[in-house]
């Protein structure tokens, strides 16, 4: 087992570009710890910049356009969604670096103007492709690939160098930046002399999630990880997690193994699907806006909400237990279309009128 100063040491041989600004809050939330009969904290990940808009995705981007930098990068060229959190802070960091940002986004909503994410990414000059889906998600981030590819090849012809970054920031790079988001965790906790029974957190592509596995393999502890998936996931989506974890951990030449045994999935919360909701996030998004004053989103921090609330009022969680929720940010999407906000949209500003 590594301390924290032990492994931030090997964290240190990777190339590194400063965008976020760290440590996150880490801050109790009392009128929700009484109402549950929890000690409930919140590790404020949505704060890490790089704009008004911060997310969990600046940590990796930090290494990922670390080494873009470091290899002497002009452009760089990633995927998601049209209302990608992931995407829109690449363009940010890339306008940061002095690179160029072009974007892939698969059209799940049937977008038919700029708003949220896709606004911001006009703003920052990004290079947008909208890329329909009329055979379904799969086939269009196929079709994405192929047209970046090409794109890609031509800026070589070109001369440029080009950064391709995958959707998430799904790499043994990109989850290097959340080895560093447990430790910081780890390191705040200590601070403040408390030791997490649980940690709840949303999971998509997977390599925020595969980073702090990573990073508790490190470090060891009795803290149980639990990831609520956002999104439908195959049998195998706990071994990729698990090897993405160990590709991180070899990476940065640390010897400590990831098994799937260090977290716990639920998939009892994604429902009806990535970028749709459901009226049980959307309640909880209610509740921390209406105790706390802080916003969720509908797509990722929303489900993992309700999934902790879940397991809190369930028994899973004992009583008394002390519960980090970590907050990945993406508040944007409440500016989305209506296909993802569901009930969120429904004030009618009409009825309101005196």
């Amino acid at each position: 087992m590594y301390t924290v100063k032990e492994a931030l040491a090997l964290l240190g041989c990777l190339p590194r570009q400063s965008l976020g600004f760290y440590p996150t809050p880490l801050h109790r939330l009392d009128r929700l710890s009484d109402k549950l009969g929890v000690n409930l904290f919140i590790k404020r990940d949505d704060f890490s910049g790089i704009s008004l808009f911060g997310g969990n995705k600046v940590r990796k981007l930090e290494y990922l356009l670390g080494q873009a930098k470091a290899e002497g990068c002009h452009s760089v060229i990633t995927f998601g969604a049209t209302q990608s959190n992931h995407a829109m802070q690449t363009a940010a960091a890339a306008r940061r670096c002095g690179l160029e940002p072009i974007l892939y986004l698969v059209d799940l909503v049937d977008t038919r103007e700029a708003r949220a994410n896709l606004l911001l990414d006009s703003l920052y000059g990004a290079e947008i492709h909208i890329v329909p889906a009329p055979d379904g998600e799969e086939a269009a981030e196929a079709r994405a690939r192929q047209l970046a590819d090409a794109r890609q090849r031509k800026l070589e012809k070109e001369g440029r160098r080009v950064a391709l970054i995958p959707m998430g920031g799904a790499s043994p790079l990109g989850t290097a930046g959340f080895i560093g988001g447990w430790l910081e965790l780890s390191d705040q906790c200590l601070q403040l002399d408390t030791t997490p029974d649980y940690v709840f957190q949303a999971t998509g592509t997977g390599s925020t999630l595969a980073g702090m596995v990573a990073g508790k393999a490190m470090t060891g502890g009795q803290t149980q990880l639990v990831a609520v998936q956002v999104s439908p996931k195959d049998e195998g989506y706990a071994a990729r997690i698990t090897r993405l974890a160990n590709e991180a951990l070899a990476l940065i030449g640390a010897r400590a193994a990831a098994t799937e045994q260090l977290f716990t999935l639920d998939a009892d919360h994604w429902a009806p699907g990535y970028e749709q909701p459901n009226e049980q996030s959307n309640e909880a998004i209610r509740l921390l806006a209406r105790t706390e004053g802080l916003l969720a989103d509908p797509v990722y921090t929303g489900k993992a909400l309700a999934g902790m609330l879940s397991w809190i009022e369930s028994g899973r969680v004992s009583q008394d237990s002390t519960v980090v929720f970590l907050h990945t940010g993406g508040a944007t999407a409440l500016f989305s279309e209506g296909q993802i906000i569901g009930s969120l949209g429904s004030f009618d500003p009409q009825e309101a009128m005196e």
